[in-house]
């Protein structure tokens, strides 16, 4: 445990009583936690499979796990249990789903999936409202509150819609042996406070457990880890009041301020040494963040010396602010010879970044757009998989009725609701359902027929895809099931082309992966799960820019930071001005500066361009609270004719250095 302080040793060691660390942004706290799992498996005598350290995203979940393998072993590292939140409750209700009415082989649905049935339930298609629909569910879910208090807690039309379209969605999901991704976590707090003996079992399994960005969970995330650790409260909770900025996806900052009250012997430990940013920078984020009320006092502080001065530039619009921003760090990456994976431009909204894009596109800089849409999530190409995983496992129950419903081919809500009941009770999938007997008694011959013509022919797909060419079944499936005039009947003709342009592009290159490796279908389609056109796994080894919203870019760091839009309206935003809604700002504000390694550089627009407008600008508030004192303002009437000199020198100076480096 050599070149840790004295405080990460502490937090390693503790082992009392519960502990909170709180960890300030690049305070290695991810280092605390990956030592701390080895201390109580090499030290301590813990069984790998008892020790479980929880964490939000599959990449942290992946890091942390290297890293432990780096310390003991790789198997070793496998056999504890390192997962996400929603992984650890695949986990419990896999094996305790009897308990609930659930076969062990329920299916998972997406959001996809779940804005399908709450479209059905519902009797809308509009998007904006089952965008609404979905959230309001969501958030009750996330909650704990059940369908009937939701109907109680309704405040308005929409609400009460949702409240009704939240009862038969639950319905639904129970009949299809399925459940959502907000069932992963609250359905294993209902287990457990229904049946206090399974929960004993589960914490005698887990002997102690660490939680990394705690002041990420919600309600429900809460009462899990609750429920889990019991009176023993053996467990280490890892976060940062200062970079909770997820309140609006349902996490609750007030969850840190409940630990102290519910567990009495709570030991705190401050981990305020920064290992990533400047002294500059981190106290431009100490004095812009002293301006919220803080559950715990708390000042970074840094040994990597001063560092530069942070730039503030005054832009005249959007457009000149995204040119700008792409000459400012082509000219930053020449005179410091980095690379261009050291950039990262960071903004509030993703709608910031199309003329960024634009602009490193005209000067040829590569860059990665983080939170950009895979092609795999493309909803037309998750129909295709549909069919290709029912092909492939006829027990994929979430395929099925993806393939079933799309497109429409008579078979209904109802129809499939009685299919879902009556795989449950039988416990066999949704496919093998429909073929027995027993389900001719339950539903009419007119709502039988198109099921089984359905699933006769993916039984004679399922048979050919075994065996035949790829190109050619997957040809036939397209015809027969014609997707192309779906999407014209369904989309404007625009939308639709695209639609069709990507399903043919999907196709084609698992035409051409077939015959180039000499695979089937179901070969094929069995390597999907792990094959991802847009993949972004090793985006680490790209020398790209990084492009990405603040919300995106937690966790991360980079050598040089652009942070954009730093302007009222946009950071803080113009939704979120109540005391409340701009404390949260105000940590994402902080969360942008201490992404920061060397240098941070931010900027806003004088006027901004709104369709055929130009809004008004002024400087963030954010700004003004970083302090003056290291700070350099650039642009703006008073300094136009200082930046031109200054931009004609540093062209020269550029000039000179690339003439210098082609001889």
């Amino acid at each position: 445990m050599s070149g840790l302080n004295p405080q990460q040793r502490e937090a390693i060691h503790y082992l009392d009583g519960p502990l909170l660390v709180l960890a300030g942004a690049g305070s290695g706290k991810t280092r605390v936690i990956t030592q701390k799992i080895a201390y109580l498996i090499r030290d301590c005598g813990f069984q790998p499979r008892s020790v479980a350290a929880i964490t939000f995203t599959n990449k942290a979940a992946k890091e942390m796990q290297e890293r432990v393998a780096r310390l003991l072993s790789r198997s070793t590292a496998e056999e504890a249990q390192i997962s996400t939140f929603h992984a650890l409750g695949v986990r419990i209700l896999r094996e305790e789903a009897t308990a609930l009415g659930f076969k062990p082989r329920f299916s998972i649905f997406d959001a996809a999936d779940s804005a399908g049935i709450i479209s059905e339930v519902s009797g809308t298609v509009d998007k904006a409202t089952l965008r609404h629909l979905q959230a309001i569910i969501s958030h009750w879910k996330n909650a704990l509150v059940t369908p009937e208090a939701a109907a109680r807690l309704a405040r308005n039309a929409l609400e009460a819609r949702a409240a009704h379209t939240y009862l038969s969605y639950e319905a639904t999901l129970k009949a299809y042996q399925a459940m959502d991704f907000d069932d992963l976590i609250g359905l294993p707090v209902r287990l457990f406070g229904e049946f206090p003996e399974i929960a004993e079992k589960w914490q005698n399994r887990l002997r102690y457990l660490l939680v990394d960005e705690y002041q990420d969970t919600n309600a429900c995330q809460y009462q899990l880890l609750k429920l889990l650790t019991g009176i023993g409260a053996r467990f280490t909770a890892v976060g940062d009041d200062d970079q909770a900025i997820y309140g609006w996806r349902g996490a609750d900052i007030e969850n840190l301020k409940r630990l102290p009250a519910e567990f009495p012997g709570l030991k705190v430990i401050k981990l305020e040494q920064n290992y990533r940013s400047t002294a500059r920078i981190l106290k431009a984020a100490n004095n812009v963040i002293a301006h919220n009320e803080k559950l715990f006092d708390k000042n970074l502080w840094s040994e990597l010396g001063h560092g530069d001065q942070i730039t503030v530039t005054a832009c005249k619009d959007n457009e000149a602010e995204a040119e700008g921003v792409v000459m400012k760090l082509q000219a930053h990456r020449f005179e410091h010879r980095g690379r261009f994976g050291d950039y990262a431009i960071l903004y509030r909204s993703n709608h910031q970044a199309r003329l960024l894009e634009t602009q490193l596109r005209n000067q040829k800089i590569p860059y990665l757009l983080s939170g950009g849409q895979s092609f795999f999530d493309k909803a037309e190409i998750k129909d295709i998989v549909a069919y290709l995983r029912l092909l492939a496992n006829a027990d994929d129950d979430p395929a099925f009725i993806r393939a079933a419903t799309t497109p429409r081919r008579g078979i209904g809500a109802a129809t499939l609701q009685v299919l879902g009941q009556y795989a449950g009770e039988r416990h066999v999938s949704l496919f093998d359902a429909a073929f027995e007997e027993g389900l001719g008694h339950r539903i009419q011959p007119r709502q039988l027929e198109p099921l089984l013509v359905f699933c006769r022919f993916i039984s004679r797909l399922r048979q050919r895809a075994g065996r035949e060419p790829a190109q050619q079944v997957l040809a036939d499936l397209l015809q027969a099931i014609d997707y192309e005039t779906h999407l014209s009947d369904h989309e404007d003709e625009r939308t639709a082309r695209t639609r069709w342009g990507n399903v043919c592009e999907f196709t084609e290159w698992l035409d051409r992966k077939g015959e180039e490796e000499g695979k089937t279908l179901i070969d094929l389609t069995q390597g999907i799960a792990l094959i991802n056109l847009l993949d972004k796994q090793d985006s680490a080894d790209i020398d790209a820019v990084q492009l990405s919203t603040l919300h995106a870019a937690k966790g991360l760091e980079y050598r040089h930071v652009f942070l954009v839009g730093v302007e009222e309206g946009i950071l803080p935003h113009r939704e979120s001005l109540d005391p409340t809604k701009l404390a949260e700002e105000r940590r994402l504000m902080y969360v942008g500066i201490t992404r920061a390694q060397r240098s941070l550089h931010l900027s806003y627009c004088e006027r901004r361009k709104q369709a055929r407008d130009l809004i008004p600008g002024e400087p963030s508030r954010f700004i003004a609270e970083m302090g003056r004192e290291d700070i350099r303002f650039s642009g703006g009437k008073e300094s136009v004719a200082a930046d031109k000199a200054t931009g004609s020198a540093r062209l020269d100076a550029l000039k000179a250095m690339l003439s210098g480096n082609k001889r």
